[in-house]
């Protein structure tokens, strides 16, 4: 997953699946996956949000910090890539 130009490196389509799972299995309810590029450790990582409220919330977040960047978000269950 995320081969090409636009990315820094690659992901796993295996650890992408156990993300999803991980996700899924939360007692929180979350709903989205968020993939995230950790500039200062060089490596995806997954945050989990409840709503898209939460999603918005981040995006700022993450745009103050300048350490991380938002790569894609998908919907838990559908597995599905949002906007």
């Amino acid at each position: 997953m995320f081969d090409g130009l636009d990315f820094p490196q690659s992901l796993d389509e295996e650890v992408f699946d156990n993300w999803l799972e991980n996700g899924r299995q939360a007692k929180i309810g979350y709903s989205y996956l968020l993939i995230v590029w950790d500039s200062f450790e060089s490596s995806y990582m997954p945050v989990y949000a409840e709503n898209r409220e939460a999603m918005q919330h981040y995006e700022k977040y993450q745009t103050a910090t300048g350490r991380e960047s938002l790569v894609a978000a998908y919907d838990l269950y559908s597995e599905s890539r949002v906007g």
